[in-house]
């Protein structure tokens, strides 16, 4: 059973915390890895420059999309997709513990299943810009 009554709390606390998690885990890349150190990672992985970009990208605008509810499960889709591929091009090879040398492919998963629950749920409470107009 739905607690109807604070179902949308609950929606938005886990908007929000996905959204927390993308703008420390871009930081990461800009301030720790540095834009032309996750460029050469990118290359690494024989992966065009383009997509490091369009990943920070990504990830800092829609961590922010999701922090202040806009378009909220429309913007968790791009976010899952790249979770996903981040398993098939990095994490899956190092097995499914994430403590595992490279990280393994078990919190990738669990971060892109929680971006697709984000979706079916819709934005929560406190959205500045719900995907979906409010019943009455």
């Amino acid at each position: 059973m739905i607690r109807s009554s604070t179902a949308p709390y609950g929606i938005t606390l886990l908007r929000v915390s996905l959204g927390i998690l993308f703008l420390a885990h871009v930081a990461l890349k800009v301030f720790v890895f540095t834009i032309p150190g996750f460029v050469s990672y990118f290359a690494s992985l024989h992966l065009p420059a383009v997509m490091a970009y369009g990943t920070i990208a990504l990830e800092a605008f829609g961590g922010l999309a999701l922090v202040l509810g806009i378009y909220a499960p429309w913007v968790a889709i791009p976010l899952a997709l790249e979770m996903f591929g981040t398993i098939v091009m990095v994490h899956g090879a190092n097995g499914w513990l994430f403590t595992n040398k490279g990280g393994g492919w078990e919190y990738p998963a669990f971060w892109a299943v929680a971006l697709v629950v984000l979706s079916l749920l819709g934005d929560g409470a406190l959205a500045l810009r719900p995907a979906v107009a409010r019943q009455v």
